[in-house]
């Protein structure tokens, strides 16, 4: 008994680090740029089908497919932040909430047209199915390694916001814009540098979503879901907190899921719920 559930809180602590990767953009837009992307989870869908569609079309496995679509994930952060988000950050808190709803639209309606209703998963070869024996457990490759990247990913994010000169301007014209710009900081370029970053993590979380779990055009409204629940839980603007948000998150499922399949997803909601009302600043909040 007690190793069935040492097993399951460590599947659910690798779990919540594919979680806090899918909600390190959304944290970067809520905590940093102020503004909430509805469309963070159909982006991330809509990663993962060009990452299937690079993988097919160029025979390669689809980690060194990430490594191709990384360049195009951060000029399409770059270009969407300054031809559309940049006309309507910062006039009102509803006009960002309705342009990204609109783009969740339009993604969702353009992969059922181009790709069908079908569900979807990547492949990263024997990476997929490989395990590491440790005592009387056994721990799935990709699960540890999706861990391991995500802890790698808060950490350098961190440090980038938080040590280095980009990431002062960018905190810098997130506190006050117009006080960035009178010290000489472009905040149109440091925002679209910002959502470039974004799409970064964007790109990374499509692989390891699709590769840990099967989607559709209709995926992105649960992924963002649990973004939304993993950011909330850690904190906003709290790199750190993002992580720690997701593998309560995770272990919340799957000790759930012992309990009953149905309610796996029912026990992160509750225990989300729960933290909210305890304490709703967040478990380690930035601010």
């Amino acid at each position: 008994m007690l190793v069935t559930y040492l097993n399951l809180v460590i599947q659910g602590v690798l779990l919540g680090g594919l979680y806090a990767i899918f909600a390190l953009g959304l944290s970067l837009s809520v905590g940093v740029m102020r503004f909430v992307n509805i469309a963070h989870g159909d982006f991330i869908v809509l990663v993962s089908f060009l990452l299937l569609v690079v993988a097919a079309a160029l025979h390669i496995n689809v980690l060194l497919a990430l490594l191709l679509v990384l360049p195009v994930a951060f000029a399409g952060g770059w270009l969407l932040q300054r031809v559309l988000l940049q006309r309507v950050i910062g006039q009102s808190a509803l006009l960002p909430l309705l342009v990204t709803f609109g783009l969740s639209i339009i993604v969702q309606n353009a992969l059922l047209q181009g790709f069908g209703a079908d569900t979807r998963t990547l492949s990263a070869g024997r990476l997929d199915t490989s395990s590491l024996h440790i005592g009387g457990l056994y721990v799935g490759v990709l699960p540890v390694a999706t861990f391991l990247l995500a802890v790698t990913l808060v950490l350098g994010l961190d440090w980038l916001l938080y040590r280095s000169r980009i990431g002062a301007n960018i905190r810098a014209v997130a506190d006050d814009v117009a006080a960035a710009n009178l010290i000489g900081l472009s905040s149109v370029r440091i925002y679209a540098t910002a959502m470039g970053i974004v799409g970064v993590t964007v790109a990374v979380a499509a692989c390891f979503m699709g590769l840990r779990m099967n989607f559709d055009p209709t995926s992105g409204p649960s992924r963002l879901l649990i973004a939304f629940e993993v950011v909330v839980l850690g904190g906003l603007g709290s790199l750190r907190g993002t992580l720690l948000g997701g593998i309560v998150l995770g272990i919340a499922q799957t000790l759930g899921g012992q309990i009953d399949g149905a309610w796996q997803v029912l026990a992160g909601h509750l225990v989300f719920l729960v933290v909210f009302l305890l304490r709703p600043q967040g478990l380690l909040p930035r601010y």
